[in-house]
């Protein structure tokens, strides 16, 4: 439902932060709340989970972290205190680097993470990591081979992306949409849809 909250921290306990948008106050947990100062203005991104007794904010730093986070919480046995444990170190290169070359040591020293669930996350979550250390929600940035590509075919891309086509499949026909040299990202999406069911 929330993408962010945009505004001042007027509150800041060791589980929680409070953001204060427009003169509401809104209580988001975080995995470190010390990241931020009282009287900061801030950009916080979160994500709302509605349970049967509760409804809770989870807030994140950047949106690669929020990223991290909807990964952990997929893995059966990671709720979402656990993740923001996980998350809590800030060593977020070390812990992928600990899935992708199954660490299972590495990730048990997280509370409440046993063997048989870094077990889990690493067959949940293993090669959902760029080359650049970021995850992404079962999909990599598409790399660029230059700073020459336009808004729209990046927008066309993404697009593309978003309909659940690999990246690997999507840089394969990329240098074909760009010889198209078309004026708006649902012309580089159709094109690229042409190309990729044919």
């Amino acid at each position: 439902m929330f993408e962010y909250l945009d505004g001042k921290i007027t509150f800041i306990d060791p589980a929680y932060i409070v953001v204060d948008v427009a003169g509401v106050g809104y209580k988001v947990q975080v995995a470190n709340p010390y990241r931020y100062e009282q009287g900061q203005a801030a950009k916080v991104f979160v994500e709302q989970i509605v349970r049967d007794n509760e409804q809770s904010l989870y807030g994140f730093y950047d949106l690669n972290e929020k990223k991290i986070f909807l990964n952990l919480i997929s893995v059966s046995g990671i709720g979402p205190k656990s993740a923001l444990a996980i998350l809590a170190g800030q060593d977020h290169s070390g812990l992928i680097n600990a899935i992708e070359n199954n660490d299972v040591k590495f990730l048990t020293k997280f509370p409440k993470i046993g063997k048989k669930t870094a077990q889990q996350i690493i067959l949940d979550l293993n090669g959902k990591f760029t080359a650049e250390g970021q995850m992404t929600l079962g999909q990599a940035p598409i790399p660029l081979t230059n700073g020459t590509d336009s808004p729209e075919l990046l927008d066309g891309l993404a697009a593309l992306q978003s309909l659940g086509y690999s990246p690997r499949e999507i840089v394969k026909i990329k240098d074909q949409l760009k010889q198209e040299n078309l004026d708006s990202a649902d012309a580089y999406l159709r094109a690229g849809l042409q190309l990729l069911t044919k």
